[in-house]
């Protein structure tokens, strides 16, 4: 079993995963415009996005391998940034899916739909072994698992903690936690408002459960994919609740997911304020000092002001933005 993370975001990788833009594999064009998206991570669709019909689901399938194996490799993102959703564990799909998908080189993230336990994963992760063994492949494949459900919701400790029983190079490694909010609500009875208030608990409890064992949080889909503002204020409210990134299903929305799922500039430039104050408390023996507020006032700081703003600073580098030098 994984066990809690003790480290200040329980990530040991330095990847921005911000956005997932859904594409749908049934579309030759979507395929191929997937090619100059700048999402940082791509999932390609076998799932809701196609048909329920053995025929579509087929189709779907050999497409996206099809687009996989024929692409030349300079042209397709990069591994990492190449995810596949696959119709759930409990359709005729699933197994013809993994098998298939997993072929590709270039496919190193699965996204599971209706992970409603370990046993779910469990049964994903015997699959990954088979299909695996039959390849040289030996980059672990990560695994999103999406939550989906209430007994989802309620086994959300079990799942984050889940590890392979094969190890994570031949039965893959769990490294997000995705919340699908219609399917939720359909499950549960849940009536979405534009307020979200009653999505709160449950998206709260995915992003504390992701982060207890150094997981990637995903937030919902913002199906109102036309009001880029509305777009916006759900971005924000899923940063503050700790998210690392957001589902996409248009275009046009990857960009506000990326500017909003990084730090802002008074964010850093208080980050970078604590940093440099900070080294010379210590350096006068001091574990806390007075940090100025705007707007008059001063706020403590300590050490778990220090982590937060040392995150802070964490993302920002990768991101690429400015660091004022403070001095």
């Amino acid at each position: 079993m994984r066990t809690l993370s003790t480290a200040s975001n329980g990530k040991t990788d330095q990847a921005l995963r911000r956005s997932y833009l859904y594409v749908p594999s049934s579309s030759d064009r979507m395929l191929d415009k997937s090619l100059i998206t700048p999402s940082d991570v791509i999932i390609y669709d076998l799932e809701d996005s196609v048909p329920p019909s053995l025929h579509d689901k087929d189709s779907a399938r050999q497409r996206l391998s099809a687009f996989l194996s024929r692409t030349p490799e300079h042209k397709l993102p990069h591994p990492e940034r190449v995810a596949v959703r696959l119709n759930d564990i409990t359709t005729p799909f699933f197994e013809n899916d993994i098998s298939e998908i997993l072929k590709s080189p270039f496919v190193r993230t699965l996204v599971l739909p209706k992970i409603h336990s370990v046993r779910d994963l469990h049964h994903v992760s015997r699959a990954i072994r088979t299909s695996r063994a039959r390849t040289s492949t030996r980059i672990p494949i990560r695994i999103v698992a999406s939550v989906e459900s209430a007994r989802s919701a309620w086994n959300l400790g079990e799942i984050a903690s889940w590890t392979s029983e094969y190890g994570p190079d031949a039965g893959g490694k769990l490294g997000a936690l995705l919340f699908a909010a219609e399917d939720y609500c359909a499950d549960t009875s849940v009536v979405r408002t534009p307020s979200r208030l009653e999505l709160l608990y449950v998206r709260s409890q995915i992003a504390i459960a992701a982060k207890a064992f150094g997981l990637d949080a995903i937030d919902m889909v913002c199906v109102n994919y036309k009001d880029l503002n509305y777009l916006k204020d759900e971005c924000e409210d899923g940063r503050r609740l700790g998210f690392n990134g957001k589902q996409a299903i248009h275009p046009t929305q990857v960009d506000i997911i990326h500017s909003t799922f990084v730090p802002t500039a008074n964010e850093i430039l208080r980050a970078a304020k604590i940093l440099h104050q900070m080294e010379v408390a210590h350096s006068s023996q001091k574990g806390a000092f007075g940090l100025e507020m705007e707007g008059g006032g001063k706020e403590m700081i300590d050490a778990p002001m220090l982590k937060q703003a040392e995150n802070i600073i964490r993302v920002a580098k990768v991101a690429g933005l400015e660091i004022p030098v403070v001095g």
